[in-house]
């Protein structure tokens, strides 16, 4: 099974549409969001094209490939536009014979990991990749795809078994 994982939107059309591009390329069977889709946040500048109506036929076309967790900047309105659950503040999903606890991170993180036997905890909202071991378990952020805090846009592709980044370029 392949997955496509992404965090931090914040409502960016023209990152949206890059996550879009990629989606169409990669053809996975499931996008997994993990938080902060829409909004941008009162500690965020704005993104590049800021235009949460545009995102929200973007990621609505997807509605039933789309597995999506709560962001600190989630909000109830989110849920009455987008057609696909988006306020659990975690789900668990087994890929491949990987079991994954998804959340934004803002509550759970590599610092704070809930009691898991095993796998893999991937977690948004830093804006900053990572790929490390914390206590037997795999934790990976794929950091932002629209306001990156470590130099590159960037999510992550869960294929074959194995995670591996996707990074941007970008154009302005």
């Amino acid at each position: 099974m392949k997955l496509v994982i992404a965090s931090d939107i914040h409502g960016s059309a023209y990152w949206c549409g890059k996550l879009m591009e990629l989606i169409e390329a990669e053809n996975p069977d499931r996008i997994v969001l993990l938080g902060d889709l829409l909004y941008h946040g009162p500690r965020n500048d704005l993104p590049r094209d800021y235009a949460p109506k545009k995102v929200i036929p973007m990621l609505s076309g997807l509605k039933d490939r789309i597995l999506a967790v709560r962001g600190n900047c989630e909000a109830e309105v989110d849920q009455m536009v987008l057609p696909f659950p988006c306020m659990a503040d975690y789900a668990l999903l087994e890929c491949d014979g990987v079991g994954m606890y998804l959340t934004h991170g803002h509550h759970a993180n590599p610092d704070n990991l809930p009691p898991l036997a095993g796998g893999a905890f991937l977690s948004g909202h830093t804006h900053v990749k990572l790929d490390r071991m914390v206590g037997g378990i795999r934790c990976l952020n794929p950091g932002s795809v629209s306001i990156p805090k470590d130099g590159s846009h960037s999510c992550l592709i869960f294929d074959g078994g194995e995670f591996r980044f996707h990074i941007w370029e970008d154009e302005a």
